[in-house]
């Protein structure tokens, strides 16, 4: 049995997102395979999925609905994970096979390598797999000192990548940025919609805009002047796998 689990907590994410995660998780596998989500709101869920309390994190009240709160997810024992386990942020849009990244050196931590940062060992979170329980100071070492790893690293995904020298990327082709690795360059954004490369197998959307939003071709903007920039045509391609 495949594993894979995401978080959905507070409300900027509606339960839609899981559900359409829990079927791109069904459709890209030929494997017996479940999805738990760790949550604090599950009305609505598809009843596939397996639903579990969001687990305890010593965190400052200021922090608690940011990505932070994903290092809850690295402490041991939790529920009933063991072996690999497969994350997913709620906002990806799966597009090709899933059970590759199982089968990439198992028993290790694989992360995506995060686009911003090519030379710099920084993962990015948004797509991971671990194997559950064999790196659980990630989470003791935060949980016991929040305030030291907080005052060091701005975001989750840095303070995880410096934690540990287990990290493993994986294959760039598989894991791409819809801003970073997909968005046509200025001024072709406004004429060309982003195409997905053979190969992609999920795609991460990490700010704005949302898969919704540029499904429909629409970047939302609080400033007039940034409309000058910050355009996505519709892309046809997101409607097809994010269902």
């Amino acid at each position: 049995m495949q594993t894979v689990i995401c978080t959905k907590w507070g409300t900027k994410y509606g339960i839609d997102y899981l559900n359409r995660l829990a079927s791109m998780v069904r459709r890209n596998t030929t494997r017996d395979t479940r999805l738990v989500c760790f949550t604090d709101d599950a009305e609505g869920a598809d009843p596939w999925v397996t639903i579990a309390p969001l687990p305890p994190i010593n965190l400052p009240e200021h922090l608690s609905a940011t990505p932070w709160r994903k290092l809850s997810l690295w402490q041991y024992p939790l529920n009933d994970l063991e072996g690999d386990v497969l994350f997913f942020d709620l906002d990806v849009v799966i597009t090709g096979s899933i059970d590759d990244f199982f089968d990439y050196m198992p028993g290790h931590y694989c992360v995506a390598q995060n686009w911003t940062q090519l030379n710099q060992r920084v993962g990015n979170t948004s797509v991971y797999r671990f194997p559950a329980g064999k790196m659980a100071y990630i989470y003791d070492d935060f949980n016991a000192n929040p305030e030291a790893i907080l005052s060091r690293y701005r975001i989750e995904q840095q303070y995880i990548s410096d934690a540990t020298d287990e990290q493993i990327f994986l294959p760039r082709e598989w894991c791409l940025s819809f801003k970073h690795s997909l968005l046509p360059s200025w001024p072709m954004r406004f004429f060309v919609p982003p195409p997905l490369p053979a190969g992609t197998k999920v795609v991460a959307f990490h700010g704005k805009p949302d898969p919704h939003e540029a499904r429909d071709g629409i970047w939302p903007v609080n400033a007039a002047w940034k409309k000058l920039y910050k355009h996505v045509r519709p892309t046809p391609w997101i409607a097809e796998h994010w269902r």
